[in-house]
C-alpha cells in the first residue's frame, strides 16, 4: 500500500459522513497517474500554491488602494486568513481539511489589480461582464502554464467557482470556505480601516459587541464556534443570533468602510486607467505572446482582460505610465 492510499484509508476511517473523500473524487479534466505520496486534493494545493498567479496575489489590493504602510492586508494575506479559518472548522468537524485548504489557496486567483474597483471596471469593459470568481477558474483551467491549465479536480474548481455567489459548492469544505472568507474579509478590514484611521472598535454597535466580542479575535472566535457548534449535521450555519449580528456587522462595514469617500478616492481613477490599458492591449501586437493565442481563440478583448486580470496593482500601474505618459530624454 502506498502512502497516498493509507492516507485514503485513514479518511475513510477518521473523516465525517458529510466529508469529501480524496477515494472519491470526480477526477480531473484530463487523466493522469496518481502520485504515491499525495492525494488528489494535496496535489491541488500544491499545484496552486507554487503557480504564478498565486505568487502575484502579494501585489493586489485587497481594500485599502496603495497604503502606506507594511501591515495592511494585500490579497494574498486575505487568502492565507481564508485558509486558515476554513482549516479550523473543517479539522473540527472532521472535514477533508486537504480540500478546504486548495480551495481557500486558489479562491482569489482571478482577482484584479485595483480590488474589488479592477473588478468593477473589467466587467464594464468586456461583453458578457467580468467576475473574479469565473476567472479565477479561468486560471487554474486555461491560463497558467503556458496556457495548459493545472488540472485541478472537480471538488476543487466548483468550490472556487462557488465560493463567493449565486448557486453554493456541492461539497461542505467548498461551501464552508464561502463563509470563511466572509468571516476573514470582514474582521480583517475593521483591522485596517482602523490602521487608517476610519474607525475604532469603540465605533462597532453594542449591539454587535455584546454578541461577537469586542476585539478581532473574539470576533473570529465566536464566529468560528458557532459554525462548528451548529454544522454537525452536515448543514454549514451559525446560531441565530450570532448570524444576525454577523450581518450587522457585514452592514456597518458597508457604511463606515467600503464606501467611505476618502477610503475610496483613489478609486475613481481606476476606470479610466483600466480602460486605457484594456483599449491598448485589443492590438494583438501589444499584447504577450503566450496572451496571442487566446486572442486567435477567443477575441482579442478577452485576451486583454486576461492579461489586465492578471496584473498587480504595481505593474499595471508602470505599464500605463510606459504607454501614455511622456518620458524625459536627453541630448
Amino acid at each position: 500500500m502506498t502512502i497516498r492510499e493509507e492516507t485514503m484509508e485513514i479518511e475513510r476511517k477518521t473523516l465525517s459522513p458529510f466529508a469529501s473523500l480524496s477515494s472519491r473524487t470526480r477526477g480531473r479534466q484530463t487523466p493522469e497517474e496518481e502520485c504515491e505520496l499525495r492525494t488528489p486534493y494535496q496535489r491541488d494545493r500544491d499545484r496552486i500554491l507554487h503557480c504564478k498567479s498565486f505568487r502575484r496575489l502579494k501585489h493586489k489590493t485587497q481594500v485599502f488602494l496603495s497604503p502606506e504602510g507594511d501591515h495592511y492586508r494585500t490579497r494574498l494575506t486575505h487568502t492565507l486568513e481564508v485558509s486558515q479559518i476554513a482549516r479550523t472548522i473543517a479539522r473540527a468537524l472532521r472535514l477533508n481539511e486537504d480540500l478546504t485548504e486548495a480551495i481557500s489557496l486558489g479562491h482569489d486567483l482571478g482577482h484584479t489589480p485595483f480590488g474589488h474597483a479592477g473588478e468593477r471596471a473589467l466587467n464594464e469593459l468586456m461583453p458578457g461582464g467580468f467576475r473574479h470568481y469565473e476567472q479565477s477558474v479561468r486560471i487554474v483551467e486555461k491560463l497558467e502554464k503556458g496556457g495548459r491549465g493545472l488540472n485541478l479536480t472537480e471538488e476543487v474548481r466548483n468550490g472556487i467557482l462557488c465560493h463567493t455567489r449565486g448557486t453554493e459548492a456541492f461539497t461542505l469544505e467548498g461551501r464552508l470556505v464561502r463563509l470563511a472568507d466572509r468571516i476573514a474579509y470582514i474582521n480583517h478590514d475593521i483591522d485596517d480601516a482602523e490602521r487608517a484611521g476610519l474607525l475604532v472598535e469603540t465605533n462597532i454597535p453594542r449591539e454587535i459587541t455584546a454578541v461577537l466580542g469586542r476585539r478581532r479575535s473574539e470576533r473570529i472566535d465566536t464566529l468560528v464556534h458557532s459554525v462548528v457548534q451548529n454544522s454537525k449535521d452536515g448543514v454549514i450555519r451559525m446560531d441565530s443570533s450570532v448570524q444576525e449580528a454577523f450581518d450587522l456587522l457585514h452592514d456597518f462595514m458597508y457604511q463606515y468602510v467600503y464606501l467611505n469617500p476618502f477610503a475610496k478616492s483613489e478609486e475613481r481613477k481606476v476606470p479610466a486607467l483600466t480602460g486605457a490599458l484594456f483599449d491598448y492591449l485589443k492590438k494583438p501586437e501589444h499584447l504577450p505572446e503566450d496572451l496571442r493565442r487566446i486572442a486567435e481563440q477567443e477575441g482579442t478583448e478577452r485576451a486583454a482582460c486576461d492579461y489586465i486580470a492578471g496584473m498587480t496593482d504595481h505593474f499595471a500601474i508602470q505599464l500605463f505610465q510606459d504607454i501614455y505618459v511622456p518620458k524625459a530624454w536627453h541630448i
